[in-house]
Order: structure tokens, then C-alpha cells, then sequence
């Protein structure tokens, strides 16, 4: 059997050969990097920014206490970092991604409880869909970098 071609059975139980799609692969890859890219885009340059004076306004306006305001800033970069390294086990990133997930359902919840339900309160969702890109092709591409507890379904 060659590479380029591979056997499986379908719906109707005959042999019938399918070529292995490897384009399917490498856009994955793609649209991972470019996921992943984007989010440390937004999450990275953060840190330099924790200090200014829109975001500790920002901060205050949503009620964010100060202290909070300064952990959720240096976890962000901690995560973003933890998410572009390739060399960072896969439960880390799984933790990494749930970060993030609660994060941006956080936020969006802050803004519609202060904003109410006004276009701008949604503006996290987006973030929120750039993530669980990334996080579904990051299973794609690796699903051994997670390991699976023996006795549980994967």
C-alpha cells in the first residue's frame, strides 16, 4: 500500500481506497498558527500596558479591584507565553486554554452587568472564537499531547 493512498472501510462495507488529505492537515496547521498568532497579539503586549491609564480606568469603570487588575495582567502574559511555546506539556496548555475561556466569559459578563446589553459587551466573544479555533485545531494537530486517564473515556 503506498503512502498516498490508504484503505478504510465505508458506509456501505466495501473496500474502496481513499487518498490521505494532506492539505487537510497543513490548513490545519495553518489556521492553528494563525489562531494561536493572533491571540498572542492580543495577550502579549499587555503587560506593558498594565500601568496606563486606560487600563487601570478601564479596570475601576468594570469595578475591578486593583490587586485583581495585576494578577489577571501577569496571568494573561504567563498564558500567552504558555500557549506559543511549542516545548510546554499539552495539560499546561489545556489549563492555559480553560485560563482564557473563563477569562473572556468573565469579561463579557462584567460588561453587559455595568454596560448592559450593548454591542460592545460582546466584543470578548470574539477573542472567545479566535480561542476555540485554535484550541480545536491544537487537538487536530497533537490529540496524544493530552493524555488520557486509564479508566476514563477519552
Amino acid at each position: 500500500m503506498s503512502l498516498s493512498c490508504l484503505y478504510q472501510f465505508n458506509e456501505v462495507a466495501h473496500l474502496c481506497p481513499v487518498k490521505y488529505d494532506y492539505m487537510k492537515q497543513k490548513t490545519t496547521r495553518i489556521v492553528y498558527w494563525i489562531t494561536t498568532g493572533l491571540l498572542a497579539l492580543f495577550i502579549l503586549p499587555g503587560i506593558f500596558f498594565l500601568n496606563s491609564k486606560m487600563a487601570l480606568d478601564g479596570s475601576q469603570y468594570l469595578g475591578i479591584p486593583l490587586w485583581l487588575h495585576w494578577e489577571l495582567g501577569i496571568g494573561k502574559f504567563i498564558g500567552g507565553l504558555i500557549l506559543i511555546l511549542p516545548m510546554i506539556p499539552g495539560r499546561i496548555k489545556e489549563w492555559a486554554y480553560v485560563a482564557f475561556g473563563i477569562d473572556v466569559i468573565s469579561a463579557t459578563i462584567g460588561h453587559l452587568a455595568v454596560d448592559g446589553a450593548v454591542i460592545g459587551s460582546f466584543e470578548p466573544l470574539v477573542f472567545f472564537a479566535i480561542l476555540l479555533a485554535s484550541y480545536i485545531c491544537y487537538h487536530k494537530l497533537w490529540p496524544d499531547r493530552v493524555p488520557v486517564i486509564p479508566g476514563r473515556m477519552a
